[in-house]
């Protein structure tokens, strides 16, 4: 036997369920409209809104970004990586990761 099937519970349990179910349906219906309501009634208020040249700056991506990339370099390492010639300088990384690190503290110290 299993437990829970509708055809085990009685006739008001399923009634009662379905009722509940109903109503749970109603409030989230309810939360819905009130939810868009009042998305509505702020897009009306017609809030004035001003934007700096600073945060406008920001906004626009910079071109430069690619000029910093060196693609001959790229092309090397691709190469070498293919080649399977490419050599790791681990105490080259660690050395960078600690300075970084340790200018990182400096900052939150600071």
């Amino acid at each position: 036997m299993k437990i829970g099937q509708p055809s085990d519970l009685p006739t008001s349990v399923t009634s009662t369920v379905s009722g509940a179910a109903q109503k749970a349906a109603q409030n989230s219906n309810a939360a819905a409209n009130a939810s868009t309501n009042a998305n509505q009634s702020t897009r009306s208020a017609g809030v004035a809104v001003t934007v700096s040249t600073a945060a406008r700056a920001l906004e626009k991506p910079e071109r430069n970004d690619a000029a910093d990339v060196d693609t001959a370099k790229v092309a090397s390492v691709r190469a070498a990586i293919q080649d399977g010639t490419y050599t790791v300088n681990a105490e080259a990384i660690a050395d960078k990761l600690l300075s970084n690190a340790q200018e990182m503290l400096d900052r939150t110290t600071r």
